[in-house]
């Protein structure tokens, strides 16, 4: 396993250095770096409401890096692609996680991108889950390396895959929560049990304080319940999914990362200490209600208290002199299909897994062979196809995926398609689209064709998702805040590749991040100088 960014290192180095280092009044190495990413946050929402905002969204803007036009390069905007490449600082080509599930033929089964046989739950049932499907080392790994295990590295969100794939391979521990009940866990990739302050902090109950409420607007209008009882079908309630959707799941993400600075006493070691918050309730809350609604804008202003406060904390723990912030986004999301259609824009919704049949029955007709499961699955916009039953038919791997390409033409929610065997070859148009779909190649899954999915389509109905090389699903923020950093709004060209490796320079110094795109080995990144 090789650094996919080597700059990364630099970063990591200059955290590692001493007070005794730097002759000014600025030592150069903060107590704390505070990477907040929130899920499905679109890179025009801080630009909409940007007069609105009084918290912590208002102090990265007035006084942190904002850098505007930042664009993910890649056409697999999903979250578990999306937080690997915010940790490694590398595309999916780089890092190797290509969705947030994949078909996994060894096991004849769809697996999850942080599914790990090896390991268990630990604080709840089940597999456990590491970052072992990285094919790249993260920001995290590099400052325990050089900082020779002093500098400690956490991750907390509601999901798994957030909390793993930016912190990787060396992290002190990920957290994340139950779904069905909302107790934080982990796996024993990181711990044998549960610390006993967390064993208390479930023990507690603090979950239960966010249920059975009720999340109103400014009008005492009622926008969502977090009732958790059985729903007609007698099918239990999931934490997750209803409080999940609502800011209550943001406090409660929030109260528990105090909790975990406090007993682990993070940024008070020799070293400087990381902390990735991912912040999962956008994304449950944007898939149901796009990205225009009203739920959506006061999550958001909601959002921007919520930080102010946990920014406020760190301000009183450690002095915003010794912590650096960065924030940004894993994906964007479509607008919802009547909102385009209102502006008599192209769009709609679809339903992939009803791909399935007729695709297996035109590639059996075409091999006039009986009907069988050429394809295997499909995880949109991934179709995984059955190795075995090509080869039987005496089919290679790229006419196969040709063969499923073609099988997927004809759809309104298609435009194209590239085949892994183009994807690892590199046998792409030498344009943007091709570029994307270049940084999208993964060599998990098997044999597969990826679909280039018509602008404003989505597979989410009722609701919206992300999964498309378009500006709707690439456009995040990017802001850094901390005494290296030069306030201001930045309109250059940005990628979220440069997270891992922005704030690299000691101050004073300063290097421009070239425009053009970025392979496995990432590029030259963005940094700014102090005046």
């Amino acid at each position: 396993m090789r650094c996919c960014r080597p700059l990364v290192l630099a970063f990591a180095v200059l955290l590692s250095f001493s007070a005794q280092s730097f002759a000014s009044a600025y030592n150069g190495r903060p107590k704390l770096v505070v990477v907040i990413v929130v899920d499905q946050f679109r890179g025009d929402y801080l630009e909409r409401y940007r007069d609105q905002f009084t918290g912590g969204f208002h102090m990265l803007l007035e006084r942190g890096a904002n850098f505007t036009e930042c664009y993910y390069d890649y056409a697999n905007t999903r979250t578990g692609p999306g937080h690997a490449t915010l940790g490694t600082g590398a595309y999916t080509n780089g890092h190797g996680i290509g969705s947030n599930d994949w078909w996994d033929p060894a096991q004849n089964k769809t697996v999850t991108s942080v599914e790990d046989g090896a390991t268990s739950m630990v604080g709840g049932p089940g597999t456990g889950a590491s970052p072992h499907n990285l094919l790249a080392d993260t920001l995290g790994d590099e400052l325990r390396l050089a900082t020779q295990g002093t500098g400690r590295v956490f991750g907390v969100s509601l999901k798994d895959r957030a909390a793993i794939l930016t912190t990787g391979f060396t992290a002190n521990a990920a957290y994340w929560i139950d779904k069905s009940g909302g107790a934080f866990e982990s796996s024993t990739y990181y711990m044998k049990e549960l610390p006993a302050w967390l064993q208390t902090f479930n023990a507690g109950h603090h979950a239960d304080k966010y249920a059975n409420r009720e999340w109103k607007d400014e009008a005492g209008k009622v926008l969502r319940t977090t009732t958790l009882h059985p729903d007609a079908n007698g099918v239990p309630a999931d934490y997750y999914e209803i409080v999940g959707a609502t800011p209550y799941a943001t406090d409660y993400q929030l109260e528990f990362t105090r909790e975990l600075i406090e007993q682990e006493k993070i940024g008070a070691g020799p070293a400087t200490d990381l902390l990735v918050i991912s912040i999962s309730a956008t994304d449950i809350l944007g898939h149901k209600v796009g990205p225009d609604s009203p739920q959506m804008k006061l999550m958001t202003m909601q959002l921007d208290k919520q930080l102010g406060d946990f920014f406020s904390y760190l301000g009183k723990q450690f002095g915003l002199a010794n912590v650096w912030l960065a924030l940004s986004a894993d994906h964007g999301i479509v607008p919802l299909p009547e909102a385009t259609k209102k502006l008599h824009m192209p769009g709609g919704d679809f339903d992939a897994g009803k791909l399935f049949l007729p695709m297996n029955v035109a590639i059996s007709k075409k091999l006039k062979r009986p009907a069988n499961e050429f394809v295997k699955a499909i995880v949109w916009p991934f179709v995984y196809l059955s190795e075995e039953n090509f080869r039987a038919a005496n089919v290679s791997e790229a006419d196969a995926e040709k063969m499923a390409g073609e099988a997927l033409l004809g759809n309104p929610f298609v435009r194209g398609y590239y085949t892994k065997a183009q994807l690892a070859a590199g046998a792409l148009p030498a344009d943007d689209l091709g570029r994307k779909y270049l940084h999208s190649y993964t060599p998990n899954g098997g044999w597969y064709a990826m679909a280039v999915p018509t602008p404003f389509m989505t597979d989410y109905a009722p609701g919206v998702d992300h999964l498309a090389p378009y500006s709707y699903d690439t456009h995040v923020p990017l802001v850094f805040y901390g005494l290296p950093f030069q306030a201001g709004t930045y309109r250059t060209h940005a990628e979220p590749v440069d997270m891992a490796g922005d704030a690299r320079f000691p101050a004073g110094h300063y290097q421009a991040k070239p425009r053009g795109g970025q392979g496995a080995d990432g590029g030259a990144g963005i940094a700014t100088r102090r005046a």
